[in-house]
This record gives C-alpha cells, sequence and structure tokens, in this order.
C-alpha cells in the first residue's frame, strides 16, 4: 500500500515520517509518499534519515497545486496531512498565507483523495480551534471558537475534512493536538526561540503577564496518537491529543532559564499577542479510551533533552535564526 504525508519536512512531519517508516511493514506500507513545498519551515535535510530508504520518495509541490496532488495521491492507500502554516504571529502579520495553505491546500487534498478513491484520510489539526476555555478541558464536540487567523484557517479546514466524510463518504480522521516541542522545530516558536537566544547570551520576550497557560506534547507523544488514529480511528471522527502537563508561559520561561544556566534578569517583558488565547486545555479521554493513548514522554526529561539537541545542533539552528 501506498502512503503520502504531507508537510513532511516540518517539525512535526519529518519526525512523524521517521516514526511511520519503523512502522509501515507492519502496518501494510511498501511505498511512502513524502509531499513538501519547502517554504521556510520545511528542510529537506530534516528527512535524511528516511530519503535513504528504497520505499521513500520526495515529492517538491504546494497542497494548493491540484497537478501536484493527483499525481501524488494516485494509488494511495492513506493520507497523513501535516502541512499547514502554523506560526500565530505570522497570521497576524500576513493573514493570507494561511487561509490559501490551510483551507484551499485541505481542499484540493480532500478533492484529490476524492477522486483518487484513498481509503483513508487523517487530518492533523491543532487546539487553537476551540479558543481559549478558563476552567477544565475541551471535549472534541466543543463549539469551535478560534480567535487568530491561524486558528480560524485551521478550524475552517477540520469542518471542510469532515464534510467530505459526511458528503462524499471519505473515510476522514481529525486529531487536535496541544503544543507540541522537541527537535528540529523552527526557532520562531517559543521553546527553540528561548534556547537559543539564551545560547547567544540575548533576552527572551515573554508576552503580557506571562500568565497564558499551555499544556505541552513531546512530539514523539504527538505522532503516536496519529498513528494510533491512522491505524485504529473510526471514520469521521475527531480525537484530541494531549500532553498532560500544563504550564503558564513564565513557569515554562523559568524552566528554560534554568536549564541554559540564565536567571530573570533575561526576561524581557513584551506587549502581548493581539487576541492571545489565555489557556487551552484537551480532554484525550477519547483516543485513551478508544485507542489506547497515553503520553510516554515525562516532561522535564523531553524539555531536558530538546535542550541538549539545540545546544549540539547550532549548525542546524544557527541559519535559520539569521534568516529570521
Amino acid at each position: 500500500m501506498r502512503a503520502v504525508i504531507t508537510g513532511a519536512a516540518g517539525f512535526i512531519g519529518s519526525r512523524f515520517s521517521e516514526m511511520f517508516l519503523a512502522e509501515a511493514t507492519r502496518l501494510g506500507y511498501d511505498e511512502i509518499v513524502l509531499l513538501d513545498a519547502l517554504t521556510y519551515s520545511g528542510r529537506r535535510e530534516n528527512l535524511e534519515a528516511v530519503l535513504t530508504d528504497k520505499r521513500v520518495s520526495f515529492v517538491h509541490g504546494s497542497i494548493t497545486d491540484a497537478a501536484t496532488c493527483e499525481s501524488a495521491l494516485e494509488g494511495a492507500s492513506a493520507v497523513i496531512h501535516f502541512a499547514a502554516e502554523s506560526h500565530v504571529d505570522r497570521s497576524i502579520s500576513g493573514a493570507r498565507a494561511f487561509y490559501e495553505t490551510n483551507v484551499i491546500g485541505t481542499h484540493q487534498l480532500l478533492e484529490s483523495a476524492r477522486s483518487r478513491s484513498v481509503a483513508r484520510f487523517i487530518h492533523v489539526s491543532t487546539d487553537e480551534v476551540y479558543g481559549t476555555i478558563p476552567l477544565g478541558s475541551w471535549r472534541e464536540d466543543h463549539l469551535l471558537e478560534p480567535n487568530s487567523p491561524y486558528s480560524s484557517s485551521k478550524a475552517a479546514s477540520d469542518l471542510a475534512a469532515l464534510a467530505y466524510h459526511r458528503t462524499y463518504g471519505l473515510d476522514v480522521c481529525v486529531t487536535r493536538c496541544s503544543n507540541n516541542y522537541g527537535p528540529r522545530q523552527y526557532p520562531e516558536k517559543v521553546i527553540p526561540l528561548f534556547v537559543t537566544n539564551l545560547f547567544d547570551g540575548l533576552s527572551v520576550p515573554l508576552y503580557g503577564d506571562g500568565l497564558n497557560v499551555r499544556d505541552w506534547l513531546h512530539v514523539d507523544d504527538h505522532c503516536r496518537g496519529v498513528l494510533a488514529v491512522l491505524e485504529g480511528g473510526r471514520a469521521g471522527e475527531i480525537y484530541n491529543i494531549g500532553g498532560g502537563t500544563e504550564l503558564t508561559n513564565r513557569e515554562l520561561t523559568a524552566r528554560l532559564l534554568d536549564l541554559c544556566g540564565a536567571d530573570e534578569s533575561s526576561i524581557e517583558p513584551v506587549a502581548d499577542r493581539l487576541g492571545h488565547d489565555r489557556r487551552y486545555s484537551v480532554d484525550w479521554t477519547k483516543i485513551h479510551t478508544e485507542l489506547d493513548y497515553t503520553p510516554q514522554v515525562d516532561f522535564a526529561e523531553g524539555l531536558a533533552a530538546t535542550v541538549q539537541w539545540y545546544r549540539d545542533n547550532e549548525a542546524w539552528w544557527r541559519p535559520l535564526k539569521g534568516a529570521m
């Protein structure tokens, strides 16, 4: 069988590609197509570990292009769709690219999956589509209340994916994850940005009062969750994938300062992000109960290993920081 992984050269997509390849024989896949437009955050070198495998081929192209999607999905049994514009700050300053990639691109993939009779379509989304929650945790049936151009574009793509299931019978599952962290994350995101700034003796910009809360999920655990949904998720269903570690941004910053040998004098308070959601928290009972998913990476250990990875791989992130 053939599987197509979109956004394969990005942070999460590249790690999923590695983990999927390790499971491909067991799952019955003997051909894996990695599709990526190689925009600023997608790097072909992220795929060095998998491109030497004879089962793997790489397609450089955009999910907004019909010919690219039709060709890549020819004969495919599964599509695992990670490709997205994902940085909230960039969406605030330039929203159009987010709607083009996340909405129009997802629609094109869905159309191509339908025309190519793809057996299973996993649409990877985010907890940010729910908006903000002061107490408790969102279940999958919670109202969507996105507050940024990024999250609204992902909410729209979620609804499109589910509509293709209900209207056309396409076997679609939607996953919604909490905040990811781990190696190879582009250094515009908070953990690699703060860590690499601290390595260089620079300050770290902390939004507002620093009390916004996020649930942290190691990229490996996220990928395990997506694999579980690919293998056993019910068509037309949504699955939250949580990490189980809620921290304020100030608490996260304190941990990063400690791991990098810095103190609070390195914190630079900055004006809060426009429309900044106060708290995210997903209820992942459903995926735990149905698919036996539980996060495996201890946050303290995972965060320390992530910081060490950036310390050991300056050659990977230094050129990216220079281009930001």
